[in-house]
């Protein structure tokens, strides 16, 4: 990638995995974490790098449908990551597989990942409020141009901007610098790549797009909470960690257009905070919610 260039090759790295033997379960698989400004890995890297994983592992056409995951450590950045998959179970409707993240020797990540066939069953999908169109609203990039302040720096500025795979663009607004809107526990997100998204060894366009919606949650499913709190992302003191996160695939669909990314603050005490989001593409089809718990330490 040259400087300067945008791109969504961040994501598919990230989630190229290596077969290797494993040491512990069935499979094993390494990826290697990406590039971030923070001293540790970006935690949805690890959840994508998971579920593409998981889903190397069932080949009897069963479709992800849920994942309930837990960071233990840290992750490098820039080092492999080695995920060894584990046959729980393999039945005519569901399966089921236990995926464990090992680094420098110990575990820092657990997840279990459902499959399921699929069958009748009726369909339903809650309604959300209409926001403004993502063309009318700035890119992350169009909107840090030119502001500073806090502890963002340069390269946390190019990373916002750019280096996410994604292009962001929020309602009522970002709080990267400080929280623009109004402090209420709701936002949205509009998401969609910087470009389309590349073909990932292994794994199969759609299986691909729904890692990609595993990816992406993460960036932004504390920011409710963030707003509510008045806590900007570059605000001196903050810091936080994504604890657990589970999350739910209802329908597939491709991830190339824009997506809105609905979000709500569920609760916050004791340093802990819990957001929860939903998918839906432009036309309105829900295609997955996510509920994530994180660190917020605000000195």
């Amino acid at each position: 990638m040259t400087a300067g260039t945008v791109t969504s090759e961040v994501f598919t790295a990230a989630i190229t995995l290596k077969p290797t033997a494993p040491q512990h379960f069935n499979l094993a698989f390494t990826a290697v974490t990406q590039p971030c400004p923070w001293p540790k890995a970006y935690g949805g890297d690890l959840v994508a790098a998971a579920a593409a994983a998981a889903m190397r592992s069932v080949t009897d056409g069963k479709t992800l449908h849920s994942m309930h995951s837990y960071f233990l450590r840290p992750a490098d950045i820039g080092a492999e990551v080695r995920y060894e998959v584990e046959v729980l179970r393999d039945g005519r409707g569901y399966s089921t597989r236990q995926v464990r993240g090992y680094q420098n020797g110990k575990p820092l990540y657990a997840c279990l990942a459902n499959f399921a066939a699929g069958e009748p069953g009726g369909s339903f999908q809650a309604p959300f409020d209409a926001v403004a169109d993502p063309e009318s609203l700035p890119s992350t990039a169009g909107y840090l141009d030119g502001r500073d302040g806090g502890t963002m720096t340069a390269e946390s500025k190019a990373y916002w901007a750019g280096g996410r795979s994604f292009d962001m663009r929020h309602v009522p607004g970002p709080v990267y610098l400080a929280v623009d809107g109004e402090k209420v526990p709701h936002q949205a997100v509009w998401i969609k790549p910087f470009d389309p998204l590349r073909p990932v060894d292994g794994l199969t366009d759609a299986q691909r797009d729904l890692a990609a919606l595993a990816y992406v949650c993460d960036y932004t499913i504390l920011e409710p909470v963030l707003r509510v709190l008045d806590l900007p992302w570059a605000r001196p003191g903050l810091v936080t960690a994504s604890l657990d996160h589970a999350m739910w695939f209802h329908r597939t669909g491709p991830v190339g257009d824009w997506l809105l990314y609905v979000q709500d603050a569920v609760a916050a005490d004791a340093g802990r905070g819990l957001g929860h989001g939903r998918f839906f593409t432009r036309e309105g089809v829900h295609l997955a919610t996510v509920a994530q718990e994180g660190m917020i330490r605000a000195s």
